[in-house]
């Protein structure tokens, strides 16, 4: 091992080597060579956490790993494989959640530098989070086909992983996805919809049925569907009810789901006349008489690389059915399927559904493989990109341990050499922004929503913990009374759920202390309350109300789907509680009431690619 031979390092870098703790999350594609190269070069104290369980296609490029693991933890295979380099190393293999209580805060403060090589944006800035906690450095990597980045953070020194907006998974207006879908994506949208709708956990607002609602159905648009289905509450003799309740009781029969779907719903659009005034209208199709009937497969290309045809389509949608059936009863009565891009029927679901209904459409059909890389928002992975992200990371290690923090770098890997010839371009790492709201002094934002729509639950579930990124978050209004709305404790303000905001006298200017005792994160939330908010945003988060700049006018070309869909590739990584007492002086449980100026945007790296003057980011 490197840190074992004289000569290598210096003599004190050789020793904190030795004596380092490092905790390593994740051990997939940049995780496989990380592990590999930490062993090499002399670390001997590690522990690894990782969830998943090895499949099949990581096989093309996690090196660890080999056949005979399928289905084995990531983790412990890792560290098996990771021994054989180094039989004297020390690993500890963890096959958990990093959100699991039992790496909280305590568990953080051991480790000398925590090197993350994740998947997901939910997991980094939860480990971000616990960092700056324990005041512990953390080198953050990932990759995007051949681009990479790595970068070190260290509480009031650099910017966090949060400091800076990143941007955000592209979504579509509910109308758009079940109406007038014009892209194949919308389409890809719809039908990992309906598979949540028929195997999943239901959503509301991921209903597949056609939205009665729809902003262009004003005045006397769609009047005979609107009043057909308020006086019989029927469709082509199936009445309109719960997805998943009308496929039970069809025993998830094949041949009914298809004609609802792709027959009596469609009619049902086509009812609704402004909605084709300008646009192609949807062409209906019955599952015994598809386009394609009769056709021989052509076997030459693979199955994922070719274009199905509607009755191929049709042929899988029936198998999907039962194999999905059968799984979901295996998992008992109140058992769900989650999707995963992974599971083969899961894919070939979505794959077969997403094509009929583009069919229906007149949208280009995909091939599965192109499917998956929309539905699973994939970029390939490329080993050797892994591979350099890797060596970047331990080198950025070596610097905090040598105690030249200070001469780390932000180092990006582009597709191609700059004009200086360099594939990995280095940049000083930004200092702290004042106004982040997770690693500022004092953190805090303003919300902006309607606080006579939205729900205590809402509230919870979209903002705190799907958009702040909180794990087990209470709040209390800073009313003078210490009332608490949302509390961690199972059962403690269930009550308050399905209330409004403006129940509890929330409205403009009302401040909320929030915090999270897993995560060791306290924020303020000023709450902006305004009537509607531009592209059917339901809030919007914001450095104060002074960064809320609505639009004055919505533009209506949105809504034939004219947005481009490049910019649905998310920058990602390669692949993809227990609480404690308030210490806060909380006095009663809530009941309802009776009667620098901007933010700041992150400074995209230019990688003069070529000369294209390309700007890439990957967070």
């Amino acid at each position: 091992m490197a840190a074992a031979m004289n000569g290598v390092f210096q003599k004190s870098l050789q020793e904190n080597i030795k004596k380092c703790k490092l905790l390593m999350v994740g051990a997939g594609g940049i995780g496989c060579e990380l592990l590999k190269n930490l062993v090499l070069t002399g670390f001997n104290d590690i522990e690894l956490i990782d969830l998943d369980t090895i499949d099949v296609s990581n096989l093309n490029r996690q090196f660890l790993f080999r056949k005979e693991h399928v289905g084995k933890s990531k983790a412990e295979v890792a560290k098996e494989s990771a021994q054989r380099f180094n039989p004297s190393a020390n690993i500890v293999a963890h096959h958990s959640s990093i959100f699991n209580s039992e790496f909280g805060l305590d568990f953080f403060k051991q480790f000398t530098i925590v090197l993350n090589a994740l998947d997901n944006r939910a997991a980094r800035n939860h480990v971000n989070r616990m960092c700056l906690a324990a005041d512990v450095p953390l080198v953050e990597s990932g990759t995007a086909g051949y681009l990479g980045q790595v970068t070190v953070i260290k509480k009031g020194l650099t910017e966090c992983y949060e400091c800076q907006p990143k941007p955000t998974q592209k979504t579509f207006p509910g109308c758009t996805i079940r109406n007038t879908p014009s892209e194949p994506i919308h389409c890809v949208v719809w039908a990992k919809h309906l598979f949540n709708q028929l195997f999943g956990e239901n959503d509301p607002d991921e209903d597949v049925s056609p939205d009665t609602e729809d902003p262009e159905l004003a005045a006397e648009a769609g009047k005979a569907a609107l009043a057909a289905d308020a006086n019989s509450d029927a469709i082509g003799g199936i009445t309109r009810k719960s997805t998943r309740a009308w496929a039970l009781e069809t025993d998830y029969n094949a041949h009914k789901i298809f004609n609802k779907l792709f027959r009596d719903d469609i009619k049902y659009l086509l009812s609704m006349e402004t909605l084709w005034r300008k646009r192609r209208p949807p062409q209906p199709l019955d599952y015994d008489n598809l386009p394609g009937k009769g056709e021989t497969v052509n076997s030459s290309v693979m199955r994922d690389q070719r274009v199905w045809s509607v009755q191929e389509c049709a042929d899988v949608f029936t198998q999907c059915l039962e194999a999905l059936k059968a799984d979901l009863a295996a998992r008992g009565e109140e058992g769900i399927l989650i999707w995963d891009k992974d599971d083969q029927h899961a894919m070939d679901f979505v794959a077969c559904v997403a094509n009929i209904r583009a069919h229906v459409f007149g949208i280009p059909l995909q091939s599965r493989f192109g499917i998956k890389s929309m539905a699973g928002n994939i970029i390939p992975a490329i080993a050797t990109t892994n591979a350099i992200i890797a060596g970047v990371i331990v080198m950025e290690s070596l610097k905090i341990l040598a105690g030249n923090i200070s001469k780390c770098k932000q180092v990006y890997l582009n597709r191609v050499p700059n004009n200086r010839k360099r594939l990995l371009v280095p940049c000083v790492l930004d200092l702290p922004n004042p106004k982040c709201y997770v690693c500022s002094a004092k953190p805090e934002c303003t919300v902006v929503l309607n606080t006579t729509k939205t729900t205590v639950r809402a509230f919870q579930d979209k903002v705190l913990k799907g958009h702040l990124n909180m794990i087990a978050p209470d709040v209390e209004i800073d009313d003078g009374k210490g009332t608490i709305i949302i509390s961690s404790e199972e059962g403690e303000t269930e009550e308050n759920n399905d209330k409004f905001l403006s129940d509890f006298a929330i409205g403009n200017n009302t401040r909320l202390k929030c915090d999270d005792f897993l995560q060791n994160y306290n924020l303020n939330i000023t709450v902006a309350h305004v009537e509607k908010l531009d592209e059917e945003k339901e809030f919007e988060v914001v450095g104060d109300l002074s960064d809320f700049h609505p639009k004055e006018s919505t533009s209506t070309t949105a809504a034939n789907g004219g947005d481009d869909a490049d910019d649905l590739i998310l920058m990602e990584s390669e692949d993809t509680a227990v609480t404690e007492t308030t210490q806060t002086g909380r006095k009663r449980l809530a009941e309802p009431h009776d009667d620098d100026d901007g933010q700041l945007v992150k400074k995209k790296r230019l990688l003069d690619v070529g000369g294209s003057g390309d700007v890439v980011e990957i967070s």
